[in-house]
């Protein structure tokens, strides 16, 4: 993977965080340090193929095999924690946020990164 690819979600979280941390909302700072420190792991369960975004913006299995399940589940509880207050600051739904986001990283993710799509097909990137 492309060390472009690997950079841009951290980077996006950063700087929501970094927005959020500006606002009254608590624990951004320890959302960002949760996120980082998880971004490893997820990147290489991406790597090996277990695991894909879908189209509302959260992490998903692709197969039967549930490795790191707890890092999943981790990652997918903070990332609707950050949806949920962006969606506040903005006025919108953390539905509509996380899947504005869920194109964003469609649209970075690296070549054999798996992609569900809104009508629930796993699509590889080319």
């Amino acid at each position: 993977m492309h060390r472009k690819h690997r950079l841009i979600p951290i980077v996006f979280v950063i700087a929501l965080l970094g927005m959020l941390a500006t606002s009254a909302w608590g624990g951004a700072k320890e959302i960002k340090a949760r996120m980082a420190e998880r971004l490893p792991v997820i990147t290489e369960l991406k790597h090996q193929g277990l695991v894909g975004e879908n189209s509302v913006g959260l992490l998903e299995f692709v197969g039967a095999a549930k490795e790191k399940a707890d890092v999943v589940e981790a990652e997918n509880k903070d990332r609707k924690v950050v949806y949920q207050a962006i969606a506040k600051k903005t006025g919108t739904t953390p539905e509509l946020v996380g899947q504005r986001r869920a194109k964003q990283i469609a649209d970075n993710a690296g070549s054999g990164e798996w992609l569900k799509d809104e009508s629930g097909q796993w699509k590889q990137k080319n």
